[in-house]
């Protein structure tokens, strides 16, 4: 599980959308116990008192709970996990076409890419 964090953003929201991430794809199902706040902050290289804000951000939104001797886990909220997938893919698509429109593309321009893309 690759951890590439850049500086020029808060390093507790990048480990929240790397966690969010892994949640939605599957690395995390629902149900499943998390590793622990010094194991996650180990594997990327922050300091635990970070990865721990990340993780109460998670929880705050409930994509994850805590069980108070058990640690933290996935959420099993279907809905839940239908609208974070979904907020992930329009998080995608704006940042995506942010960047074509700063190249100079037009909105039709941009679906013509996409439709001889998908024809391919």
């Amino acid at each position: 599980m690759a951890w590439n964090l850049d500086a020029d953003r808060p390093i507790y929201l990048q480990l929240m959308e790397k966690i969010r991430t892994d949640i939605i794809s599957g690395v995390y199902q629902p149900g499943d116990k998390v590793p622990t706040v010094r194991e996650l902050a180990a594997e990327a290289s922050v300091n635990p008192n970070t990865m721990q804000k990340a993780l109460t951000e998670l929880e705050r939104i409930g994509l994850l709970y805590s069980q108070r001797t058990s640690g933290r886990f996935v959420t099993e909220d279907e809905e839940m996990m239908k609208d974070t997938r979904e907020s992930i893919a329009m998080e995608q698509i704006q940042s995506f076409l942010k960047g074509m429109k700063q190249l100079g593309f037009e909105k039709e321009e941009i679906l013509d890419m996409i439709r001889d893309m998908k024809e391919d």
